[in-house]
């Protein structure tokens, strides 16, 4: 992600939040946070999903994850996480974490299906609604945690 592409970014997070990052936190996450790491999606050229993390000593944290809705249903949300996690173990991390909605069945099917488990519950963590957020963690594939050897990548 680059700092030119922050209006379609805006399109996505507000399309796909209820409570979206203003332009300028991800101008921040961009400029300042060398602990953050953020892809675009691009279909012919065209920005249609996003998805960010912050990277801290051996673990990733999945800030934001989002599709456009006129593509969502064709698992890019799906491809995007599998795209960080490659990422997060490329860069030495060896667990990801984050955290969901409760009520975001969809995104909890996704997180299951690729590995992560609920580890606890922030409650009231939603300020829109002051709806619990599950918190979820995994072992990232190939990660020294995980294969109990080297931190050689499998992938």
């Amino acid at each position: 992600m680059r700092l030119a592409d922050l209006p379609d970014v805006m399109v996505i997070e507000h399309e796909s939040f209820s409570l979206p990052w203003s332009e300028e936190a991800f101008r921040n996450e961009l400029t300042h946070n060398h602990f953050a790491r953020y892809q675009i999606m691009e279909i012919h050229g065209e920005p249609i999903g996003y998805a960010g993390m912050w990277t801290i000593l051996d673990e990733a944290h999945i800030t934001n994850i989002a599709v456009r809705t006129a593509y969502r249903g064709r698992h890019l949300g799906e491809k995007l996480l599998r795209r960080m996690m490659d990422w997060a173990v490329e860069l030495g991390m060896v667990r990801m974490t984050l955290e969901v909605r409760v009520s975001n069945r969809v995104a909890r099917a996704l997180y299951e299906k690729m590995g992560f488990a609920p580890a606890g519950v922030r409650k009231g963590y939603y300020s829109d609604n002051h709806e619990d957020a599950i918190i979820m963690w995994c072992e990232l594939p190939g990660s020294q945690s995980e294969t109990g050897e080297g931190s050689e990548s499998l992938w």
